[in-house]
């Protein structure tokens, strides 16, 4: 092949994005097979967009078959990610989904599993790891040039949102509708790359607020505190409500530290590691001395075209992928894991996260949940009639 046959299951918002970024000739190595989508003035628009002789399917299990596609890009609401993967997966489909990678782990797990009883490739949207900025922080934590990580921090409050906003779907910010607040719609990316840059933690606990700014059923207020293997901590902010917001990751490690803020990296350098400073400094307020620079990186940031593209190309040449669709596991895993902390009130280890337990408790929320549709009915039942229907 010298082009994938690309099928988007969903042609909404960002799934209209990538319809646009195939058609301006963006990802050259990636030609549009057909789109699906349940409401007919979106696929028009396709229509439109791409040409009168563009496929169009309302079923997606009949546009899967079809024959016209080799791929498929699953731009669904977040229960469905992995239902629709496995049902291409098992079609013999290369599978690129968007975040996050499902709502809960429990169904992610069964995706992953899935995915490593077919030979097909298979790709997650976290678009942001193609950001220069996030790209550079992990290569020189991973380096070891400024030692062990010590502490984390992000605080990331820009995702302001209105009561429009919410009040724009029935499904936003609900339980049934996309399973979570702020965690699940705008901070799957931070999760990835905070995870991604620092290594997994081992402990949560967390404060969340449900509805505290907005009227919503949902956490948009969120206050975490992590454990690493290593005895680093960590604490993870994020809301909905303040404007300003703030958007800065700092990285505190035994030789300086990193900062991202404002679209530039900082790093501050010591040629003596703390400890060793601490233990053969004599002046009781002696502090090692620091070099501060602006680091440099490649300026590069290709985005969801740049996941697009690699998803091609590791498909017709072997080439890796941005992110592998079954690391979707890791984001969603803290964030399960900060949900059942606040509903618990206690400490969760990720280890030995208790998958069921969330679900159940999860589950509890859906029932009540203020909208009341097919939806609440479907994830309530067994999963796996769900995803074998």
């Amino acid at each position: 092949m010298e082009k994938i046959r690309l099928g988007i299951l969903g042609v909404g918002n960002i799934g209209g994005d990538h319809v646009k970024r195939i058609v301006n000739g963006e990802c050259p190595e990636i030609t549009l097979g057909a789109v699906c989508d349940l409401k007919p003035e979106r696929l028009a628009w396709a229509k439109e967009t791409a040409g009168e002789a563009l496929p169009t399917f309302a079923d997606a299990r009949e546009m899967i078959e079809s024959g016209l596609i080799d791929s498929l890009l699953v731009a669904v609401p977040h229960y469905d990610h992995p239902k629709y993967a496995m049902m291409a997966m098992e079609a013999g489909l290369h599978v690129l989904i968007e975040k996050p990678a499902g709502v809960y782990t429990k169904q992610v797990l069964e995706m992953n599993e899935c995915a490593k009883k077919h030979d097909v490739v298979f790709g997650i949207m976290m678009n942001q790891r193609t950001n220069c900025i996030y790209r550079k922080m992990r290569e020189i934590v991973k380096s070891g040039e400024l030692g062990a990580i010590k502490r984390t921090n992000w605080l990331i409050t820009n995702w302001y949102r209105a009561q429009a906003y919410y009040d724009s779907g029935d499904w936003r910010a609900t339980w049934s509708g996309e399973g979570g607040g702020v965690l699940l719609n705008q901070c799957p990316h931070n999760l990835d790359l905070w995870q991604w840059i620092c290594g997994m933690p081992k402990k949560v606990h967390a404060h969340l607020h449900f509805g505290k700014w907005h009227d919503i059923e949902v956490e948009d207020d969120v206050t975490a505190y992590v454990e690493y293997e290593n005895g680093a901590t960590g604490v993870f902010i994020t809301t909905t409500g303040d404007a300003p917001g703030t958007n800065r990751f700092e990285i505190s490690m035994e030789k300086g530290k990193l900062v991202a803020e404002d679209n530039r990296l900082t790093m501050w350098k010591s040629e003596i590691s703390e400890p060793e400073f601490s233990a053969t400094n004599k002046n009781p307020f002696g502090q090692p001395k620091f070099q501060k620079t602006e680091v440099e990186t490649d300026g590069e940031n290709p985005q969801h075209k740049g996941v697009m593209n690699a998803f091609a190309s590791a498909i017709l040449h072997g080439t890796p992928l941005v992110a592998e669709g079954i690391e979707g596991i890791n984001g969603l895993s803290i964030s399960n894991a900060m949900h059942l902390s606040a509903w618990m009130g206690k400490t969760i280890s990720i280890d030995d996260f208790d998958h069921d337990g969330y679900y159940e408790e999860l589950m509890k929320r859906v029932v009540t949940s203020r909208r009341k549709t097919n939806v609440t009915e479907t994830i309530a039942a067994d999963m796996s009639d769900t995803f074998g229907s």
